[in-house]
């Protein structure tokens, strides 16, 4: 994923109200972004940090500019901005670079699924496979190489849980696609001591055929792209 047009830095002066943050370009010049992540974003908005945002061209907006990625003091790069997840695993299942999740013709956004009222992230399917059912989470929460999720107590993560067990129990292929967006990261595990409901479910629905992948980015501040496959302690 390119960002076009490129990113622009900024300094993390703070964030507030979950979705603005208050940052200064480096002529000076103080600006109030959006800030599309709605989790606790521990360690990824420390005041200092360096902050690169993209600008939409909509003229309607009441905040033209977007967070995307932060760049720590230890130059580390995280993206905060959690609808770039869905976006870099669709392109990555587009361009077949994740091999679990080859071999299918269709995919589909967004699809009602499920007994408690869902929308799964995707739906692959194809003529001689079982339809596979995915959903994805962004992963930013690091302590030092190791990936946690979630970062507060999710109860909407909770029920995507025990939606994603019934579709394995129906036959179909159920997936968990963690999508590592933090450059620290070398391995995955549940935020056990954050959420240990969350962390107990996942154990659960892997145990009964769900399938757990997580896949970190490549990233700066000019692109993003899945590449790698990382172990997972659950």
């Amino acid at each position: 994923m390119q960002f076009t047009p490129a990113l622009q830095p900024a300094t993390l002066v703070q964030r507030y109200k979950r979705f603005l943050a208050d940052v200064v370009t480096p002529e000076g010049v103080a600006l109030t972004l959006h800030c599309p992540n709605t989790g606790a974003m521990t360690g990824c908005a420390t005041p200092g940090d360096t902050v690169w945002y993209s600008t939409s061209l909509n003229i309607k907006r009441k905040y033209p500019h977007t967070w995307e990625i932060t760049q720590t003091a230890g130059g580390e790069y995280i993206c905060v901005n959690t609808l770039r997840a869905n976006q870099l695993v669709k392109e990555a299942i587009s361009l077949d670079l994740i091999p679990e999740l080859r071999g299918y013709n269709s995919l589909k956004t967004e699809v009602k699924y499920g007994a408690e009222n869902s929308r799964i992230d995707f739906l692959l399917q194809a003529e001689d496979q079982p339809e596979c059912y995915i959903e994805v989470k962004s992963v930013t929460l690091a302590d030092r190489d190791n990936g946690y999720f979630p970062d507060a107590v999710t109860l909407r993560g909770q029920k995507h849980l025990r939606e994603l067990i019934s579709v394995a129990a129906e036959g179909k292929r159920a997936v968990l696609f963690f999508a590592v967006l933090h450059s620290a990261i070398g391995k995955f595990s549940p935020a056990r001591h954050i959420d240990p409901k969350y962390a107990q479910l996942l154990n659960e629905a892997q145990k009964q055929g769900v399938e757990v992948f997580a896949y970190k980015a490549e990233l700066s501040a000019d692109n993003m792209t899945l590449r790698s496959s990382l172990p997972i302690v659950l």
